[in-house]
């Protein structure tokens, strides 16, 4: 139903909310919840590594591909907060209408497949699909810092 990131940032998919008829206090509880993962994620993540310095830098945001376009609307949203020079946003997979809507909030987008019949699961268009585990995601940053 949406997505939190970075600087208090909530994106929320009104259709979805609309659609299922999400209580207010439903929003906050998973807000709530949200941002406490967030918080521990970004710890286990971040480590002793200082935080990037995005001011006046290009910034190319990558995902594995775009349903919705909530998770990558909450990214932009906080990235915008470090006053980027300019945001590009890179996938291999998104929905057209995802792809179209972001248009108008980065500089630059690059959608590799924009399939007809996305039906916003992203999944669907990989062999292997496997999740990172924290381990393997904490390997991979502290490989790419060194």
């Amino acid at each position: 139903m949406g997505a939190v990131a970075t600087g208090n940032v909530r994106v929320l998919h009104a259709d979805v909310v609309k659609t299922f008829g999400v209580s207010e206090c439903a929003i906050e509880r998973a807000t709530a919840n949200a941002l406490q993962e967030l918080a521990h994620r970004e710890q286990v993540y971040q480590g002793s590594r200082p935080h990037l310095q995005m001011t006046g830098k290009t910034v190319i945001l990558v995902d594995d591909g775009m349903g919705t376009g909530t998770t990558m609307q909450a990214a932009i949203a906080a990235l915008k907060l470090h006053r980027p020079k300019r945001i590009i946003v890179a996938v291999p997979v998104a929905s057209v209408e995802t792809c179209e809507e972001l248009k108008t909030e980065v500089d630059e987008i690059v959608c590799g497949q924009t399939p007809a019949s996305f039906f916003y699961a992203v999944g669907l268009w990989y062999e292997d699909f496997s999740q990172l585990t924290d381990g393997d995601v904490r390997k991979l940053l502290e490989r790419a810092t060194q």
